[in-house]
């Protein structure tokens, strides 16, 4: 173990200093979610559902039938859905979705904006601009203390130049500012705070055992398990502190210090326990039931848990959107050779991402291991002080940060304010086309939905289908809202067009393209719900099969009262196919969209 050398420790608290104003800048001035509406408001989407538990409680005083949850779902909407934040259980009330650690820790800052909201003006409902700001600004101040005391912890074990840039990659190239600032009221950066204490106590107990700390440890452990119920691992700390073998004598010496300190543990274990005892005392008083899954049909596949899907997705993989984390990996090597806790650091780590990775809505990406990073940092760490020792590392290392850092600052960006980053709808062949771009062509949007875009000027061009719509019949057709001629389709939600079939077989072209103007009345933003354009290979003697399958969301390229021509490749296959479906469905969006003058080529490269 390196101890301290440098008792001032400057770089380190500049560095500190330095990311305390990055943060800052990126919750208050670049992207405040205190002043946004709906899903976008600080007090939205999975925040909502954490908080929903103090306005029940100290406002409505409803926990249990949230009679007044409909108003404010229609006047706030924090969710897409009805009533995510809350379940219906057998006994006809309500429970929330999630535990009530949150909450716990949001009220400080609930009940300071409850105070002030009146003489402000504003609305005592809990939703209103005061109660959102408190819990953007309790996130972030939260995390500011999270990030002091890991530089206190770090320099127990590393020196201030290796804790000093250490922060700063923590802050600048990985996912952790996005939770700490513009997502600040998201459990992952206060879970990060509550290891960093739970670390830092846990080194102080094995120092000096007393009760002071076996009281934190036992709250600290409650509290993070009473926030997320898998945090219940966190106990793994106090108990593989120090620990550096199985040896036999190792063993030994483990057990003897948890038989000298029983009562302390015991302290520990009961401190833990009246903290988690609240959520069963809620069930139980909502419910009835001791213990209540309230996660609907959301679950975990233990048995083939999703490690590369999680992991490296272009959908939302960890390490493909938070690539300096791999350096985590990397510094395993250096750790285990020269650090202490290596059975602790290792044994958590491994148990942590095995229960993430078996959570079957992988797809919610790497925010998940935001709280385990004071656990990784340890290894990044070490792998930084390899670097820092040798020139030639440094001189390789420093221009692969800087890239982790430029693509960090572009996912944060292109996520809340540009358009080329969506973390539901993100594929290879789109990641690699626009990652590290400002602007890309509209078409590129295409790839979020397929793999295939045609962009070199096409061989043999064929028109094989045309159809202006100044001649077809049906309720679907109007000649009010016209794009071009006499009338056009008109879609306006739950419904599609008559399916267009036309003959095509294997052999005849390499490629297709249809083509189709659109005119958007009001954009569809919640990407779920777009109008599809749909193109479809089918076999007379196969019906049932689909050779092969195409579809682009027509709002990508589309803004309100937009007209705009659309149009979208398929690659012939090889496999037989004697027939081609076109049409364009809108089953999920009340919002009205027009189409017209559908055009279908053939070609080849």
């Amino acid at each position: 173990m390196n101890t301290m050398q440098d008792v001032n420790n400057k770089l380190s608290r500049f560095s500190w200093i330095t990311c305390v104003i990055l943060m800052c800048y990126t919750s208050l001035f670049f992207y405040p979610r205190w002043n946004k509406a709906d899903t976008e408001a600080a007090i939205s989407c999975d925040v909502s559902g954490y908080y929903w538990y103090l306005p029940s409680v100290f406002i409505y005083h409803d926990l249990k039938h949230q009679a007044f949850k409909d108003s404010i779902l229609e006047k706030y909407k924090p969710s897409n859905t009805d009533f995510q934040q809350g379940l219906k259980t057998d006994n006809g009330n309500y429970v929330m979705k999630y535990s009530s650690g949150m909450a716990l820790m949001y009220s400080p800052f609930f009940f300071t904006a409850h105070l002030l909201a009146g003489p402000l003006g504003y609305e005592k409902n809990g939703f209103t601009v005061p109660y959102q700001l408190a819990i953007q600004l309790g996130g972030l101040l939260i995390a500011i203390l999270g990030l002091w005391y890991l530089r206190k912890l770090l320099l127990l074990f590393y020196t201030d130049r290796v804790v000093a840039v250490t922060l700063f990659v923590l802050v600048a190239a990985s996912n952790y500012i996005e939770l700490a600032t513009i997502d600040s009221g998201m459990s992952h950066s206060w879970l990060f705070t509550i290891y960093v204490f739970l670390l830092l106590n846990t080194y102080n107990f094995y120092r000096s055992p007393q009760l002071k700390y076996a009281m934190r440890i036992g709250l600290l452990i409650g509290l993070a398990t009473l926030t997320r119920p898998t945090e219940i691992i966190s106990c793994l700390i106090p108990l593989l502190w120090g620990a550096d073998s199985f040896w036999p004598g190792a063993i030994k010496k483990k057990l003897a210090f948890l038989a000298a300190n029983f009562r302390m543990i015991l302290v520990t274990v009961i401190c833990a326990g009246l903290v988690i005892s609240l959520q069963l005392l809620y069930w139980k008083y909502a419910s009835g039931h001791w213990v209540v899954y309230s996660y609907g049909d959301q679950g975990f596949s233990f048995s083939d848990p999703h490690f590369r899907a999680y992991t490296f997705s272009y959908r939302s993989g960890w390490l493909i959107y938070t690539p300096v984390m791999a350096f985590a990996f990397v510094g395993i090597i250096p750790f285990l050779l020269k650090q202490r806790n290596r059975i602790l650091i290792i044994t958590f780590f491994l148990l942590n991402y095995y229960i993430i990775c078996s959570w079957d809505i992988w797809y919610y990406g790497g925010r998940a291991m935001v709280q385990s990073y004071p656990i990784l940092l340890f290894p990044l760490a070490a792998l930084i002080d390899v670097i820092l020792s040798k020139r030639v590392l440094r001189i390789v290392a420093l221009p692969v940060l800087f890239v982790f850092i430029y693509m960090n600052a572009w996912i944060i960006y292109h996520h809340h304010i540009g358009k080329l980053y969506s973390a539901e709808y993100m594929t290879r062949s789109y990641y690699w086309r626009v990652a590290g771009r400002w602007t890309a062509p509209d078409r590129t949007l295409e790839l979020r939905d397929q793999t295939e875009l045609f962009e070199r000027a096409p061989r043999n061009m064929r028109v094989i289908y045309k159809n202006d719509m100044e001649h077809d019949t049906g309720s679907l057709y109007s000649s009010k809202e016209i794009i071009n001629g006499k009338q056009s389709l008109v879609l306006n939600g739950g419904i599609e067009m008559p399916k267009i079939t036309l003959p095509l077989k294997t052999g005849d072209a390499q490629w297709v393209r249809v083509q189709a103007t659109f005119h958007c009345y009001q954009k569809e933003w919640e990407e779920w719900k777009i109008p599809q354009f749909n193109l479809l290979l089918k076999s007379a003697t196969d019906p049932g099969k689909i050779v092969k399958y195409n579809m682009i969301r027509v709002d990508r390229m589309l803004y309100d009262n937009d007209t705009k021509d659309i149009a979208m490749d398929m690659k012939l296959p090889a496999e037989h196919f004697d027939s081609l479906q076109i049409w364009v469905s809108d089953y999920f969006s009340d919002k009205k969209i027009a189409l017209d003058d559908i055009v279908v080529w053939t070609f080849d490269e």
